[in-house]
């Protein structure tokens, strides 16, 4: 059974971090890209981040430039997505996704607010 659960969101003052985290099983992660979501009610679903499956090729949203890490454990079998310098309108359910398989996590809510 195909399973990606994600973990780490919360709520975090302007300018603080977290660090997300989503664990696969279920396939093959290591040979697959995978990528980072976001959505906010009434909008799509936002691409934030991509990585490439062995050489780690990253690609981000330009809203997130410079501020947001994606990284992969090939032996954990986890996607991570750190965030720094988070912003308001950072404020969103965040999924975790593999794009060539179409799997999504079920979300984690990060809200960024003083």
């Amino acid at each position: 059974q195909v399973q990606l659960v994600e973990s780490g969101g919360g709520l975090v003052q302007p300018g603080g971090s977290l660090r997300l985290s989503c664990t696969a099983s279920g396939f093959s992660f290591s040979n697959h890209v995978m990528s980072w979501y976001r959505q906010t009610p009434g909008k799509e679903r936002e691409l934030v981040a991509t990585i490439s499956s062995v050489v780690g090729i990253t690609s981000y949203a330009d809203s997130v430039k410079g501020r947001f890490t994606i990284s992969r454990d090939n032996v954990k079998n986890t996607v991570y997505l750190q965030m720094n310098n988070l912003k308001p309108e950072d404020t969103a359910v965040y999924y975790c996704h593999c794009p060539r398989r179409g799997y999504w996590g079920q979300g984690t809510q990060v809200t960024v607010s003083s």
